[in-house]
């Protein structure tokens, strides 16, 4: 019997994979095979690195919790999110908000607010800040009863998940509803750049291949209405650092916005939200 090639093995076990009953998983798993030893032979991989590798995988397994989640930090660092939403959302009209990735530190459920309430529960010295804008359809119709679900970091650079016992579970958190209008106004301070957490593998192979781990300065939206499509997005401030080198690569130039002082000293932030038909 002759030895089996390379090539040879990689068919064999595409063709095992022939007999999976759901069409979507045989489609997915046997390009993933032919994509991962492909890898493998391309950079001709070493026993000591394929164990190295499945250390780092086991070692991102072990680092995940409750509130942390590494394999989303780790998909974040690699631009595999900003890909998949890419791949997800292309076809959205050119007119609606683009929507960028979700990030590790979202909590469902943030309390429901009146429009102008503060989200600020805990004095961290931030700089006092108004967003406030519309959120609207393509067309221009204002969208009245539109959720606005905001988080985001405090002035010391942490989310409120972050720092149990020292932030209230709903600091910088709060959902909004749209008046008549369509306009909503959320009271907060204004966003920090902050650094992933890197105290784990994700952030080893970061200084590995010579990355920072920092973000740019930005809010956190979800936007919803009925009938139309959710959006998941960011708001950037245009004074931050990192904006071209954002760890994640989330930044897109149409989420920068300008964060200028008010006639009472307080910087204001207008962002509009355009959702798309569904």
């Amino acid at each position: 019997m002759e030895r089996m090639t390379e090539d040879e093995l990689t068919a064999e076990v595409v063709e095992r994979l022939e007999a999976t009953p759901d069409e979507r998983l045989r489609e997915v798993m046997q390009a993933l095979v032919r994509h991962l030893h492909a890898f493998a032979k391309e950079v001709r991989l070493t026993d000591e690195e394929w164990l190295t590798g499945i250390r780092f995988l086991t070692a991102t397994g072990q680092k995940c919790d409750d509130i942390r989640q590494e394999f989303i930090l780790l998909s974040d660092t690699l631009g595999l999110s900003s890909l998949v939403d890419m791949i997800n959302h292309s076809d959205v009209e050119a007119l609606a908000t683009e929507p960028t990735i979700l990030g590790p530190f979202y909590v469902p459920e943030s309390p429901w607010r009146e429009n102008g309430e503060s989200i600020v529960e805990y004095d961290d010295g931030g700089e006092p800040t108004v967003l406030r804008g519309t959120v609207r359809a393509e067309d221009g119709t204002p969208l009245a009863g539109a959720v606005v679900d905001i988080w985001h970091n405090a002035a010391t650079g942490f989310y409120a998940v972050q720092q149990p016992g020292i932030q209230p579970a709903t600091n910088l958190r709060g959902r909004f509803r749209t008046d008549q209008n369509g306009r909503y106004e959320v009271r907060t301070v204004r966003p920090v750049p902050y650094p992933i957490p890197a105290d784990g593998p994700v952030g080893q192979l970061l200084r590995d291949t010579g990355r920072h781990e920092w973000r740019a300065a930005h809010i956190h939206a979800k936007v919803s209405a009925e009938g139309f499509v959710p959006l998941t997005t960011h708001i950037f401030d245009r004074e931050s650092d990192y904006l071209d080198s954002d760890t994640v690569f989330g930044v897109k130039e149409s989420l920068i916005e300008d964060f200028v002082p008010g006639p009472d000293g307080v910087l204001v932030c207008e962002h509009d939200f355009v959702l798309a038909r569904d």
